[in-house]
């Protein structure tokens, strides 16, 4: 037998969320010493007995106490709050996230939103179908990019290929991160979470990419949504979490939000007549900024570049950080 065992539950009914058999083959070529074997989520449970690295969507905690040979639990995902990332940490297991390739989609889905609201098309499907014309009212709502300014808040890897897409329009990008690269570039203005009112009293957008962790539990509430900018536009691509929806809704209504764009929310989904659902100025998007036809093809190859770091007992790229009191600005 191999003296490696990488278990694998890599499951979705999106193709591209799902490991296909080129993406065995492949790590099977590259790494012949190591034994692949795949399994249903459902049967993970009693397959991680001979398992040295797990790579999968889901882990739960209880599945630890039938993994004795375990040491590297490897997610496809950016986050890591639906993990057990302090059970791990305290027998000792190494849990990583992955990063670097959901920055283009979510970049893309960001903008195509951003556009929605400053070139009128929201405005325009929804009046299209009882209205003759209504370029009086555009020339009232639409609003210039070039010129305007995002604040990024959680402005990690995602944050910065984002940063990347708005400046392309012409716009200048604040980012609102804990511990600022060391070779800042992009462009970005970089400011620490103590000068996040600031950072979103300037800004026209304001996008949240914030994880969802104990300090930031609704970070953006009633004071920080007063400190925005008047006529603001607010994004959340973040986590749901991190956002007081009523506080939120308050500034809708109030005018004081331009309007919101929420790819999370809670419940998932919103009741049928949720007010989030129904607000002329909020659109909505189920949880889909990440879907990328070659999702699963970059994730396989984060792992396997991981995988040969850990063979070679290099320091493994995405490790979590075990949750601390202090806020995690930053994104993945």
């Amino acid at each position: 037998m191999n003296w490696l065992v990488v278990l694998i539950s890599l499951e979705s009914s999106h193709s591209f969320w799902r490991l296909s058999a080129e993406h065995e083959r492949s790590l099977s070529a590259a790494f012949p010493d190591v034994e692949f074997r795949t399994s249903t989520e459902r049967d993970v449970p009693h397959r991680l007995v001979d398992a040295h690295v797990y790579f999968g969507w889901r882990f739960e905690p209880s599945w630890l106490v039938g993994a004795p040979h375990l040491k590297w639990i490897a997610s496809p995902a950016a986050g890591t709050d639906h993990l057990p990332v302090a059970e791990a940490h305290s027998v000792g297991v190494a849990l990583t996230r992955s990063y670097g390739f959901h920055g283009r989609s979510m970049s893309e889905h960001a903008m195509g939103l951003i556009l929605g609201f400053s070139r009128g098309l929201f405005m325009s499907q929804r009046v299209q179908r009882n209205r003759t014309w209504w370029k009086d009212d555009l020339a009232e709502e639409f609003f210039d990019l070039a010129g305007t300014t995002m604040t990024i808040v959680g402005c990690g890897s995602i944050g910065e290929h984002l940063a990347r897409a708005a400046r392309s329009f012409g716009m200048d990008v604040i980012g609102v991160r804990r511990t600022p690269p060391v070779a800042a570039a992009g462009g970005i203005t970089w400011m620490p979470p103590s000068a996040v009112h600031q950072a979103v009293s300037v800004a026209d957008i304001v996008v949240d990419l914030l994880p969802a962790t104990r300090a930031t539990d609704r970070f953006f509430d009633h004071g920080l949504f007063t400190a925005f900018k008047p006529r603001s536009l607010f994004l959340n691509l973040g986590r749901a979490a991190t956002v007081d929806q009523a506080a939120l809704l308050a500034a809708l209504n109030t005018g004081h939000l331009r309007g919101a764009a929420l790819d999370v929310f809670d419940p998932k989904p919103l009741p049928a007549r949720h007010p989030l659902r129904l607000h002329p100025r909020v659109v909505l998007t189920p949880k889909s900024s990440t879907l990328c036809r070659t999702y699963m093809d970059e994730a396989v190859a984060f792992f396997a570049d991981n995988l040969r770091r850990y063979l070679t007992h290099q320091p493994l790229n995405g490790l979590a950080e075990v949750p601390v009191a202090r806020s995690p600005l930053v994104g993945g």
